[in-house]
């Protein structure tokens, strides 16, 4: 600071004296501005005398003094702890950041970059009209005022408020310029700026349109780790919406084989963000294939194993959109995952790790025999009985469904009900969740269903919880169609049975027997006239059928 001092004082005359050039009240503020700087530790420069020092040489139209205050603005607001600044304050910056002096601008456009940490600062630098000068600044020839401007524009867009007016005031274009800059700062600056203007539909969009995809694509190979997290982070966000991906699919052959090589950077972030991103693009059934076919089940694995929660989470979810795909059932077990997949069940620490592994795993059982076979080899459902009645509700959700699924088997229902799943699944049909109970009743039917041996049931008929007869009776008299339906249906499957104790079970329950009365009679008129057809395909016609179809059985 005291060498840029030095000028405030004149030029020598041909004589060899000093002439002096400046103002009367110009040489009182450098006067006044050195005996602050000496007291620096006891003086607000944010108000009152020093403020006023500061402002006179702000709005001088000697450059040199002009100079000194933009770097004494930008030195101060660097080691100052950031504040909350009015518009008195603000108004001298935001008149050195007119300049057209390449050293005003760049202390200018630091000390305002410094003040934007701040989030008061960030409303009121926009509103004052900063981004029009910050703007001409980004395309400067100079490097360093490049590196300042853009590096205020990326603080002021991490607020919601500012993101649109950035998005419409012409910034986007200039900085997917700047994000190719050859000087590493300006390109970080750059980056940070474009990811932070990715939180919204509407700035995605101008993005786009800006022409940053590619830049961000080609980013991805940059030897920055920064760079790689700032676009990594920005196309995972930019993935989220349909349109993107079609575009991304279409245009950038590359990004899929990218990001699965990122997954291995030394950088923990940049690997969990090319797993998010991989994850939000296998929304897509293209890109779902399309990430297995490129090799990207041995790196996700990695991460799934993985101590680190934020790894684990952003590959588990990206497992999970990719097991979506039938194709991929097999691909993904034959690649080792269900034994970590199972053991994130307990994963007690997050339960959306939870809910994406008993989810991925519901998915790898959906249209294969043999996958279901390998996932209850895998002791997956021995994981779901320990574990069911006690993980929060959105994972009980998952984890019934998954049993559901699994139920389907005619090969494995004996297996699953030597294992006792139905005392896990009969307290969970009187769940506080309607999605559990639901879940759990269609398990209980899928396993009614052509099974040689139904004493499993018979032992489960009065407990846990008030056991099957309870469970029959309470969804019987719901008032919900479907879980009418799946009550009558189930025991339309025991009777089938012919086992002579559920028989004789069913058939001695007067309340049971009560409500498959009330039932058959659905379609009846209050005058006792024109019952309803039991070839009625709406619900409430095939709960009549099966409940009249009921009597007739318990009437043999």
């Amino acid at each position: 600071m005291g060498a840029c001092l030095s000028c405030f004082f004149g030029k020598r005359s041909g004589g060899g004296l000093y002439e002096p050039l400046l103002l009367e009240n110009e040489r009182e503020a450098v006067a006044d501005l050195l005996t602050y700087l000496e007291n620096r530790a006891d003086t607000n420069f944010f108000e009152g005398d020093p403020l006023r020092a500061l402002s006179t040489l702000a709005y001088s139209d000697n450059v040199d003094l002009q100079r000194s205050a933009a770097l004494a603005f930008a030195e101060i607001t660097e080691k100052e702890d950031v504040r909350e600044v009015d518009r008195e304050t603000m108004e001298p910056i935001m008149y050195l950041l007119q300049s057209h002096d390449v050293e005003v601008q760049r202390a200018a456009s630091a000390a305002l970059g410094n003040l934007a940490v701040n989030t008061e600062n960030k409303l009121l630098i926009v509103q004052m009209g900063g981004l029009e000068p910050l703007i001409r600044q980004m395309l400067s020839p100079n490097v360093e005022v490049q590196c300042n401007a853009v590096g205020c524009i990326t603080n002021l867009a991490t607020h919601d408020e500012n993101k649109s007016k950035i998005a419409k005031s012409g910034a986007l274009v200039p900085l997917t310029r700047l994000a190719r800059s050859k000087d590493m700062r300006v390109q970080r600056n750059a980056t940070g700026a474009l990811l932070n203007m990715t939180h919204s539909d509407e700035n995605r969009q101008q993005l786009v349109n800006a022409g940053a995809i590619p830049v961000l694509v080609s980013l991805l190979n940059s030897p920055d780790t920064d760079v790689q997290y700032y676009c990594t982070t920005a196309l995972s966000n930019i993935a989220v919406d349909a349109m993107n991906r079609k575009k991304l699919a279409s245009s950038e052959t590359r990004l899929v084989q990218s990001l699965i090589g990122l997954m291995d950077s030394t950088s923990l972030k940049v690997q969990c963000q090319a797993a998010l991103a991989l994850r939000n693009l296998a929304s897509d059934e293209k890109y779902q294939l399309e990430i297995v076919r490129s090799r990207g089940l041995p790196p996700l694995l990695r991460l799934l194993q993985s101590s680190f929660l934020p790894l684990i989470l952003s590959s588990v979810a990206c497992i999970r959109n990719i097991s979506i795909h039938p194709l991929n059932e097999s691909p993904i077990i034959d690649a080792g995952f269900l034994s970590p997949l199972i053991q994130l069940l307990a994963y007690e620490e997050n339960e959306e790790i939870q809910c994406h592994a008993i989810s991925t795993l519901r998915n790898l059982a959906a249209s294969s025999e043999r996958n279901k076979r390998a996932i209850v080899d895998a002791g997956a459902v021995e994981r779901v009985r320990e574990l069911v009645l006690s993980v929060p509700i959105s994972v009980q959700s998952e984890m019934t469904a998954c049993v559901a699924v699994l139920a389907l088997s005619d090969e494995l229902k004996p297996r699953l009900l030597k294992l006792n799943i139905c005392q896990v699944l009969l307290p969970l049909t009187n769940s506080s969740s309607v999605e559990v109970q639901g879940n759990s009743a269609a398990a209980i039917g899928n396993l009614s269903s052509k099974v040689q041996d139904y004493s499993p049931f018979v032992k489960v008929w009065e407990q846990p919880a008030g056991g099957l007869h309870g469970y029959l009776q309470r969804f019987l008299d719901s008032t919900d169609k479907t879980f009418q339906h799946i009550a009558i249906w189930t025991i339309v499957q025991f009777l089938e049975g012919r086992d002579s104790q559920l028989f004789t079970n069913i058939k001695s329950s007067n309340t049971i027997v009560s409500a498959i009365n009330r039932l058959a009679e659905y379609g009846v008129t209050p005058d006792g006239e024109e019952p309803l057809d039991d070839d009625d395909d709406s619900d409430e016609g095939e709960i009549v059928a099966l409940a009249r179809k009921t009597l007739a059985m318990l009437q043999r």
